[in-house]
């Protein structure tokens, strides 16, 4: 089990410029820091940049202004340091299950049949169990995402950064994934910053939940989340939740 790594945001900002097109401010001023093994939640109006944010993290995107560290080192423009997931889970048509989920793992420097070996271990605690050799267009989007989040989890980085993961799935098996991804986490130990457009999503998988203003984003709330885990999906009627629910929706109108 990899163990989990701090994350730090200092005065993160960002402006896209392009040639002949007006700047765009996405990122205004983020600073905070996520502990190392904690599960934290993005939430912001559509746009706002929290994907932009992640890209930062992960190394993809240099910042305008600022410095992400990771483990204490400065990731600015330098991918490698955490796994990360996009919004859509861009398996490879041309590959098998057990190929796509082993891919994150042999770009990272681990050789192919220690890779799809590893994944193999894990296929019955992913779901995926007898479906190995299943192309991805014969699979379901909840099992497509599993694929997808196997593919990251198998990267040997203490930092996983999930986009949206679930964004795509209906009620039932979003709901279905959100428990499944909580009880990976919790045997896992690594750190988590997952982006989601639903609040009750955030309170029921987070440690905190960072609230982004609408572009350029800022840092609104930062609402510490104390239920008890293991969380059901019936949390969602506890007054608490509620109550929650409401603050975070307040400071995302605000």
């Amino acid at each position: 089990m990899t163990s989990g790594a701090r994350v730090e945001l200092r005065d993160i900002g960002h402006t896209f410029t392009g040639s002949g097109t007006a700047p765009v401010e996405a990122i205004a001023d983020i600073d905070t820091d996520i502990t190392a093994g904690a599960l934290v939640a993005i939430v912001g109006p559509s746009g706002c940049g929290k994907s932009t944010l992640l890209r930062i993290v992960a190394g993809l995107v240099a910042p305008t202004r600022g410095e992400a560290r990771v483990d204490g080192i400065r990731v600015n423009g330098h991918p490698g340091a955490v796994a990360y997931q996009p919004q859509h889970d861009l398996l490879l048509p041309w590959r098998r299950v057990l190929a796509n989920a082993g891919l994150g793992a042999e770009v990272a420097g681990v050789p192919r049949a220690e890779a799809r070996q590893h994944a193999a271990e894990r296929l019955e605690r992913f779901g995926l169990a007898g479906f190995e050799h299943a192309w991805p267009a014969a699979l379901s989007g909840g099992m497509r995402q599993r694929v997808a989040l196997l593919r990251t989890f198998l990267v040997p980085r203490p930092v996983l950064l999930l986009d949206e993961p679930f964004g795509a799935l209906d009620a039932i098996t979003r709901r279905s994934m959100q428990e499944w991804l909580q009880e990976v986490w919790t045997a896992d130990g690594r750190t988590v910053v997952l982006v989601t457009h639903d609040v009750e999503e955030a309170l029921l998988l987070a440690d905190r939940v960072l609230v982004m203003s609408a572009r350029p984003a800022r840092s609104v709330l930062d609402h510490g989340v104390d239920f008890v885990r293991p969380r059901a999906a019936t949390l969602v009627t506890d007054p608490g939740f509620v109550a929650a629910k409401a603050e975070l929706l307040d400071a995302l109108r605000a």
